[in-house]
C-alpha cells in the first residue's frame, strides 16, 4: 500500500470517528439543555427569560444543524498529501481531546448544567459554584474545549460548516462575561475568591 493510498484509509477512520463523536455529543449536549429546563429557575440576567426557554432552544438547535447540513461542503483548497496529514494529526488532536474535555465538564456541572447565551444566563435554583474536575484549573473549561473542538474540526474537515462553526464559537467568550456577571451576583465574595485563585482560559504552569 503506497503513502498517499494509507493516509486516504487514516484519514477515512478519523473522520468517520469524529462523525460519530462529533454528533454524538452535540445529540447528548441538546438533550441535557432541554432536560434543564424542567429545573427550578433561579437568578436570570439579560435575556434569558425570554431566549432560553425551550420553544426558542429547539428552534435554535434546528436552524444549528441546518446549518451544518446545508454548508458541508469542501473548502477551494489543494493541498498536498503532506499537509492534509500535518492537517489531519493536529485538527484530531484538538478535535478528540476537546470533545472529551466537554463532556467531562458537562458530567461535573451535574445538574448545574444550563443553557446560556451572549444576550442572557440563567442559573438553576439552588446553583452550586463548581470548583472541581477541570474548573480548578480555568474557570472555562467546557467553553475552551468548545473551540478547540471547531478548531480541530476544521483542520480535520475543510468544510464551510466547521470554518463557521469555528468562527462562530469565539463568541463563547462574550457569552463567558456574561456567565461570570452573573456567577459574580450568585456567589460574591466565594465567586471572587474563584476568580483570584483560578484562571479564566489558560491553566498556570
Amino acid at each position: 500500500m503506497d503513502i498517499p493510498t494509507t493516509i486516504n484509509t487514516i484519514e477515512y477512520f478519523l473522520k468517520f470517528l469524529g462523525g460519530i463523536a462529533g454528533i454524538g455529543s452535540l445529540v447528548f449536549a441538546i438533550y441535557q439543555i432541554i432536560r434543564a429546563q424542567s429545573q427550578p429557575t433561579g437568578l436570570e440576567t439579560g435575556s434569558a427569560n425570554k431566549l432560553l426557554k425551550t420553544p426558542y432552544l429547539i428552534v435554535a438547535s434546528v436552524l444549528f444543524c441546518g446549518l451544518a447540513w446545508v454548508l458541508w461542503k469542501p473548502l477551494p483548497i489543494q493541498l498536498s498529501w503532506v499537509w492534509e496529514l500535518v492537517l489531519l494529526v493536529i485538527g484530531a488532536v484538538l478535535f478528540f481531546p476537546g470533545l472529551l474535555l466537554y463532556l467531562w465538564g458537562m458530567q461535573t456541572l451535574g445538574a448545574n448544567f444550563n443553557a446560556s447565551s451572549g444576550f442572557g444566563v440563567r442559573l438553576r435554583q439552588n446553583h452550586q459554584l463548581i470548583t472541581s474536575g477541570h474548573f480548578a484549573y480555568i474557570r472555562h473549561p467546557m467553553y475552551l474545549s468548545v473551540i478547540l473542538a471547531c478548531w480541530g474540526g476544521l483542520l480535520m474537515y475543510l468544510t464551510w460548516t466547521m470554518l463557521a462553526f469555528a468562527i462562530m464559537m469565539l463568541g463563547l467568550v462574550r457569552r463567558a462575561h456574561r456567565e461570570e456577571a452573573a456567577l459574580q451576583i450568585e456567589f460574591g465574595g466565594a465567586w471572587e475568591d474563584y476568580c483570584r485563585r483560578v484562571p479564566g482560559w489558560i491553566p498556570r504552569l
